[in-house]
């Protein structure tokens, strides 16, 4: 597939569940696990470090994740880089940048969010939509940050925790609809 290539000699690594659209680009150490979705007009950009993408998760329309590399002098990323670590079953809805951060199992981003370099949103946490997640801060688990900066909004309540396996299994079962009918 022409949207999908290798950087340096190293291809990326998709499962043949997960459900890449025609539309999005994918380059270099990127891995993506089973029964994933990078929908319409995304870019995996694994030329610097590697990106990787567990199950069962989500990456909505138009989103761009990227890494730092090695040594990077501002961000004192050391010798591998700051990579992209996306957990499973985690939902990042449209539009939005993730860079170089970690994203845990059952986390959330909310559309048009922005994580910075070395941020982290733990299992279980929300980043809401449009909200900007500064370089090194921490989402912890079960709490909602939002704004911009991205500050402690308030703790989640029952039916929003269980919302987020709803709505990766959700997007799940909708690339698997995609990649049955053949639809790229």
């Amino acid at each position: 597939m022409k949207n999908i290539f290798p950087y340096n000699n190293i291809q990326p690594s998709i499962d043949p569940s997960a459900f890449v659209a025609h539309t999005a680009i994918i380059s270099g150490d990127v891995s993506i696990g089973k029964n994933s979705g990078i929908w319409y007009g995304c870019v995996l950009r694994g030329d610097v470090t590697k990106i990787t993408i567990g199950e069962n998760t989500n990456i909505q329309d138009n989103c761009v994740l990227h890494g730092t590399r090695p040594n990077h002098a501002q961000n004192k990323t050391g010798s591998e880089g700051a990579p992209v670590i996306v957990g499973s079953n985690v939902t990042i809805g449209h539009n939005a940048i993730i860079h170089a951060c970690v994203i845990e199992d059952y986390a959330f981003v909310g559309m048009g969010a922005i994580i910075m370099d070395l941020a982290r949103v733990e299992k279980f946490g929300m980043l809401a939509a449009g909200a900007m997640l500064t370089p090194g801060r921490v989402v912890k688990s079960r709490q909602i940050w939002a704004g911009n900066p991205a500050k402690y909004f308030r703790d989640m309540t029952k039916e929003e925790i269980d919302y987020i396996q709803i709505s990766a299994d959700n997007y799940a079962q909708l690339a698997r609809e995609y990649k049955l009918v053949g639809i790229r």
